[in-house]
């Protein structure tokens, strides 16, 4: 364990030491430019915010791990499920992982170095905080992304029923889009963010079937699914899109409904281990408390008496 330790304390003061050599004395931008004599002086230097720095950090901490492109692939497809965009999260991404992937198993080493336990439980421990820091941004994409999947999924009925109303008003769909996009900016941001990018994918020039196959792809909740094969099915075959959208807005509405039923339905079965666990003991507590409290202050000394 202390040969362990040890390795990755020499390991991070090495790559430290290399980090800050080639940040001071290393610059050969620097020295390029004064070869060719294009050296500009900035006339004022704003001042750096430490946040700044760190960012900065972990986005050269993300160019060190290298990236298999099918894993990269799917990586931005869930960061976009996420609501994730930025152009650098990939490499805030790797970064955080090189990042958590050596620190915490320094803070466990820390942690358990001066504990009593078995060896092979402090090396369980530090490898356990490596497979830790390295799959915890995972998670957090993960969480994030279904969080926001659970928003699309709760704003949809809303915004399908604004659709209809848009759409039997006599706008057409590509209009109906970006009038639900504005009126849902505030109550429901994430379906009104997926919309408006349908939107701007349409001013883009792609075809309309297009632009929903990637509002299903980006977002990949089956409600709004089903509800872009019947957009693109009723675009297809020349269909009313009104009609098409009321006849769905009643079957999400009817199965809303049965969702719920079901739910209480369930509610029954839930609640016995709640009630056993939680309830009964403290009825148990209350009706025969008393009677046991009666039993052996009265009860029990006559008993002995006799």
């Amino acid at each position: 364990m202390t040969l362990l330790f040890s390795t990755l304390l020499f390991v991070m003061i090495a790559v430290a030491g290399a980090a800050i050599g080639m940040k001071l004395w290393v610059r050969p931008k620097e020295a390029v430019e004064r070869v060719t004599g294009t050296s500009e002086i900035p006339a004022e230097q704003a001042p750096i915010h430490p946040s700044l720095v760190f960012h900065e950090l972990v986005k050269k901490l993300g160019t060190i791990l290298p990236v298999n492109p099918k894993d990269a692939t799917v990586v931005q497809r869930r960061m976009i499920r996420a609501g994730i965009k930025n152009p650098n999260a990939m490499k805030f991404f790797y970064g955080s992982k090189v990042l958590l992937g050596i620190g915490l198993p320094l803070l466990m080493s820390l942690a358990v170095a001066g504990s009593t336990a078995d060896p092979s439980n402090k090396l369980m421990a530090v490898l356990a905080s490596v497979a830790m820091g390295f799959f915890l941004p995972n998670e957090y994409v993960n969480l994030k992304a279904k969080k926001r999947q659970k928003e699309i999924r709760r704003g949809l009925p809303n915004a399908l029923d604004l659709l209809v109303v848009c759409v039997e008003s006599g706008l057409g769909l590509d209009q109906a889009v970006v009038q639900v996009a504005k009126d849902l900016d505030q109550a429901h941001p994430e379906i009104s963010e997926e919309f408006a990018m349908v939107n701007y994918e349409l001013k883009a020039g792609k075809r309309r079937i297009d632009a929903l196959r990637n509002l299903a792809e980006r977002t990949n909740v089956d409600d709004l699914k089903k509800l872009v094969a019947v957009l693109i099915q009723a675009d297809r075959f020349g269909t009313g899109v009104a009609q098409s959208l009321r006849a769905h807005s009643d079957f999400m509405r009817v199965q809303a409904r049965q969702i719920a039923e079901e739910k209480a339905a369930k509610l029954g079965v839930k609640l016995v281990f709640p009630i056993f666990f939680c309830i009964m003991p403290s009825l148990f507590v209350v009706t025969v408390g008393p009677m046991v409290v009666k039993i052996m202050r009265d009860l029990i000394p006559m008993m002995n008496n006799m």
